[in-house]
């Protein structure tokens, strides 16, 4: 199983809205054939994990036991159930991770394999199953995008200086981390105030992989047609006054270059329409970096699962923008790069 997760995680960053999982099939302590998810709309890890199984090693197939990460699904999607494909090459005992909880699935593909005849086990290595579609989980549990804060600040808790200049805070390796970050996730979203102070592309050009789709809250729609958000890569724009006809899921899986305009009501509550319409665009994973004001009402509302802080500790400016306040937050993980200290925490519901 733990090889399952190796595997799995290869697809991070190409397989959502579908859930990382790797497959490995098992002939008397062996491995004879591996896989994963490699791409959103192409073959499971099962298929591709049986598919893997030299010519040789094929008459083994239906007496070896196969590992898998996620519960094999049972219904027809992009691609056929894998349960059947299993069911079809007579594998005896299949051992899951952890179940799926996308309603197509949840469980009758355990049933439909038990039914078949098949042993089933189910649970092996499941806090790390559960962990690795953190983003999967909370998006079918919650109907709500798994949401990260993330924010650089100088040794004396500032994010930005007073004066009209940007403050660079992190360094270069940490910038590039920044970057690999904005791959593995479905959107990014920044305010207002940041889109007209700093004028960011929101892009990964300095990691290879998918950009993210851009999104910015503009509710008045006063944000300059000039800025660097407004041209390029696929951007929505949360709004007030306007929406685009054209604006559906499958545009932004694609990563149909843009900008779209999604209308959301003038009442306060507009941090939750946000977090419901990106529900409904498939956006599974949003990455929040800016600005301050945005941060602590996602926050106060807690309405976040993690939070990244890098830190400069190096780096003091006495005035400036104090940083967001995080509370109801444990410390997960913590690691140096140079002069900055990148803590990442989680959210205590």
């Amino acid at each position: 199983m733990r090889r399952c997760l190796q595997l799995a995680q290869q697809g991070g960053g190409n397989v959502a809205p579908n859930p990382m999982v790797g497959a490995v099939l098992v002939h008397e302590g062996r491995i004879i054939g591996e896989g994963y998810h490699q791409r959103y709309g192409k073959a499971h890890a099962e298929v591709n994990c049986i598919n893997s199984v030299q010519p040789a090693d094929e008459a083994l197939i239906s007496f070896s036991t196969l590992y898998v990460s996620l519960e094999p699904c049972a219904h027809f999607g992009k691609t056929p159930p894998c349960a059947d494909l299993v069911i079809r090459h007579r594998i005896p005992v299949v051992v899951v991770g952890c179940r799926d909880p996308f309603k197509e699935v949840n469980g009758k593909g355990i049933e439909k394999l038990q039914q078949a005849g098949i042993k089933v086990i189910t649970g092996v290595l499941e806090a790390e199953c559960l962990a690795l579609n953190k983003r999967f989980f909370t998006f079918h549990n919650l109907h709500r995008p798994y949401v990260i804060l993330k924010w650089a600040k100088t040794a004396d808790d500032k994010i930005a200086a007073g004066a009209a200049d940007r403050l660079m805070i992190s360094n270069g390796y940490t910038n590039r981390l920044v970057h690999k970050w904005r791959t593995e996730e479905t959107g990014i979203l920044v305010g207002t105030n940041t889109a007209l102070a700093d004028n960011p592309l929101l892009t990964n050009r300095h990691w290879q992989g998918k950009n993210p789709v851009r999104m910015v809250i503009d509710k008045e729609l006063k944000l300059p047609n000039s800025l660097h958000l407004l041209n390029g890569p696929t951007t929505v724009v949360f709004n007030t006054l306007r929406h685009s006809d054209d604006l559906d899921a499958r545009l932004l899986q694609a990563r149909v270059e843009g900008v779209y305009y999604y209308k959301v009501s003038t009442d306060a509550d507009m941090l939750h329409q946000l977090l419901h319409a990106c529900y409904h665009l498939q956006i599974q994973s949003v990455l929040v970096e800016g600005g301050a004001y945005l941060q602590q009402t996602i926050i106060e509302e807690g309405s976040w699962d993690e939070a990244r802080v890098i830190t400069n500790e190096q780096l003091w400016i006495n005035e400036g923008l104090e940083a967001p306040r995080l509370f109801n937050a444990r410390l997960a993980e913590s690691q140096k790069l140079l002069n900055d200290r990148i803590d990442i925490f989680k959210h205590i519901n």
